[in-house]
């Protein structure tokens, strides 16, 4: 319930978990080229008309999709590999029993829990039947807004996220905050599109829910009623709700309340209740991030009748705990996932279940996974090419021509007081209080829900823990956080073909490289140059400065709105402008940290292809994938990171040394006209 990471967060990509070579490629120690894996490229398209299936196109060809995935790629090649170092850890302990309360006995009874396929088709939803009792017994609005909290702390997404996030003005203090949610589908557009496509998916949806329902025993007719009531109330909350671009805007979603503030936007709703019910009654301000739809909702609240609150609840509880309980649940709630991404087959049980417990017991596993799994030495190596990127950056800024000393001093300050955390945490998280046991997984999840949920909350109104971090050490990925100024590299995507300590320096720097910078760069794209060193949302800017600032960026926003995905679908330039002017930023850098190295002057040409060259190979080879066209289309509307080919292509085109490196010529689709220059 941390919603900074919800509200603002920058990451290398949205694939949490893990990727090594092909072991039919695998490098050969004796033999630096075969780090270049040769065998992916497609020598058969010029580099200079399409880079990425140059780099990409054979081992494209060779990689389809899996049935149960919705894309295939380096990032889920690595989370394969993870998942099954993972899956012996846990059935280690699984099969060991261990002193009650530590992390092994939790770890091990979850994995036992998610793993009793038996137990779990044999309950059904009798493990939720306490809670459509509730749901059941409301009678009227003050029944419904206590059963709100309750459910919300247990994992339904009912209505709006409550949680806790880093003051934007005041980043040493924590504050609570309510934002938008409530929806089934993943985003507004969704619900409000008129093209054919989104036309089809609502009718998918309210069939799907139509089917559910009737899992739970309502006949036909009813089931039917019930599907459009959830569709009516879900269309209208989506009316009300912002766009994700707008939401990129950290001002627009700022709006510090009190108590008094808050019941004039919702005269329906009572805070001062809710945050009772919570089991935190001393909250009396927030972060209503979003006021003009807790208005709207508040309007809903005496509008719609209360039988159809009740049906809206009933259905996000069997929605938000289908996949953990019996198969007929399951399947169907496959089915509609299917209709979304493109998957065609279910994961098997035991990579469902890892994911379960890296969402229940993340750190906990993480703590596990690191001994065992993670070298120091990979740790140092990856901090020395980061340090050589932080002084490419620092070296950049001092010499912006377009830069005025008063802004460059302020950015200098910022980069200079930006942390780096490698690795895992210095601390891990006390499991202790979390109730684990060999009983119906559903409750085992709602436990780990309520756990997280009372760890997040308990830090309202208290100073920020910057030792904590957002993601687990087995993640796949890495991120900028703006309010602690601070990028974190996890263990889990310090490996091939990331990062290798073997490999040559120039794949290096282009692969990992690319990751630390792209990380480093958040901190002065669109959203993160609005903070301060100190992680405040703070103009440090001059007026003529920001200006320039803002015509780079809308440069590179106006480059990624004309880029098509399936069925023509345009992306939204503004929605990813973020993240792909932190890839160009970061590239940018390692290629400059790259050439002021001492490996530069060390590199060698490996099979024809010099240092250069096989520096942008590196960078290319990192989002090999293959992806259908349900979940391209899903992407371009609710993902703020473009497409692989186009982090590649994109991104290249607007640097001058890539052009020079494979001699590009002037008229060639991979050169801008004009470029976008950040840094």
């Amino acid at each position: 319930m941390r919603l900074t990471s919800y509200l603002l967060l920058g990451a290398i990509s949205l694939t949490s978990t893990y990727v090594l070579a092909d072991s039919a490629t695998a490098p050969q120690q004796n033999d630096p080229s075969s780090y270049l894996q040769l065998g992916w490229l497609d020598k058969s398209i010029s580099p200079s008309k399409n880079f990425y299936k140059f780099a990409n196109g054979t081992w494209q060809s060779t990689h389809p999709i899996p049935a149960a995935y919705s894309s295939w790629g380096v990032f889920q090649l690595l989370s394969e590999k993870n998942r099954l170092l993972i899956k012996d850890m846990l059935t280690e302990a699984a099969k060991n029993p261990s002193k009650p309360g530590s992390i092994q006995q939790k770890v091990g009874d979850f994995y036992f829990s998610a793993m009793d396929e038996t137990n779990i088709n044999k309950l059904g939803t009798k493990p939720l039947q306490p809670e459509f009792d509730r749901i059941n017994a409301i009678k009227n609005l003050a029944d419904l807004q206590k059963i709100i909290p309750h459910l919300q702390m247990l994992g339904s997404d009912i209505f709006f996220a409550f949680g806790q996030m880093q003051d934007f003005k005041n980043s040493d203090q924590v504050i609570g905050v309510a934002a938008q949610s409530g929806l089934s589908l993943p985003d507004r557009d969704y619900y409000l599109k008129d093209d054919a496509k989104f036309k089809q998916i609502r009718a998918a949806f309210v069939d799907h829910m139509t089917k559910m329902f009737q899992l739970l025993g309502d006949d036909q007719q009813t089931a039917s009623k019930e599907a459009a009531t959830v569709m009516s109330i879900e269309t209208a909350l989506a009316k009300a709700s912002m766009s994700r671009v707008a939401q990129r805007d950290p001002h627009a979603i700022y709006h510090p309340m009190n108590l008094a503030q808050l019941q004039q936007i919702t005269p329906n709703f009572s805070w001062q209740q809710y945050f009772s019910d919570l089991g935190y009654p001393a909250i009396n301000n927030i972060n209503l991030a979003n006021p003009d739809f807790f208005k709207a909702w508040s309007e809903q609240l005496t509008q719609v009748p209360i039988n159809a609150w009740k049906t809206y609840l009933r259905w996000h509880l069997i929605h938000d705990f289908a996949p953990y309980l019996s198969q007929p649940f399951v399947n169907e709630n496959f089915h509609m996932a299917s209709l979304l991404t493109g998957t065609k087959e279910l994961l098997p049980r035991w990579q469902r279940a890892t994911i379960m417990e890296d969402d229940a017991l993340g750190f906990a596993v993480g703590q596990m996974y690191v001994e065992k799994y993670f070298p120091p030495a990979a740790k140092q190596a990856a901090i020395a090419i980061l340090h050589n990127i932080r002084a490419a950056l620092r070296a950049d800024l001092q010499n912006l021509a377009w830069m005025t000393p008063e802004t460059r001093i302020a950015a200098i300050k910022k980069l200079d007081m930006m942390g780096e955390r490698i690795g895992y945490p210095d601390k891990w998280l006390d499991y202790s209080p979390l109730t684990i046991d060999r009983g119906p997984l559903v409750l085992n999840v709602m436990r780990a829900s309520e756990f997280s949920a009372k760890h997040e909350l308990n830090k309202i109104g208290k100073p920020v823990d910057k030792t904590e971090w957002d993601m687990t050490p087995q993640t796949i990925n890495a991120y900028y956080d703006p309010s602690l100024n601070n990028i974190n590299i996890p263990a889990g995507i310090l490996q091939p073909p990331f990062f290798d300590p073997k490999a040559p320096s120039a794949l290096n720097y282009g692969a990992i490289g690319f990751v630390v910078g792209h990380e480093m760069t958040h901190g002065f794209d669109d959203q993160g140059a609005q903070f301060d060193g100190k992680g405040n949302l703070n103009n440090w800017w001059t007026p003529a400065d920001l200006k320039n600032f803002k015509a780079a960026t809308q440069c590179i926003a106006d480059n990624f709105s004309k880029y098509t995905v399936a069925d023509n679908i345009h992306l939204l330039g503004n929605l990813v402008v973020g993240e792909a002017t932190a890839d160009l930023g970061g590239l940018t850098l390692a290629s400059r940290a790259f050439h002021a190295s001492a490996d530069f002057a060390q590199a060698k040409t490996l099979a024809g292809y010099t240092p250069d060259q096989q520096f942008f190979l590196g960078a290319a080879h990192i989002w090999a994938s293959n992806i259908r066209p349900e979940e391209q289309r899903h992407n371009a509307i609710v993902d703020v990171h473009p497409p692989a080919i186009y982090r590649v292509n994109g991104t290249l085109a607007n640097m001058p040394l890539f052009q020079q490196a494979f001699a590009v010529p002037d008229d060639s689709p991979m050169v801008n006209h004009p470029r976008c220059v950040i840094w």
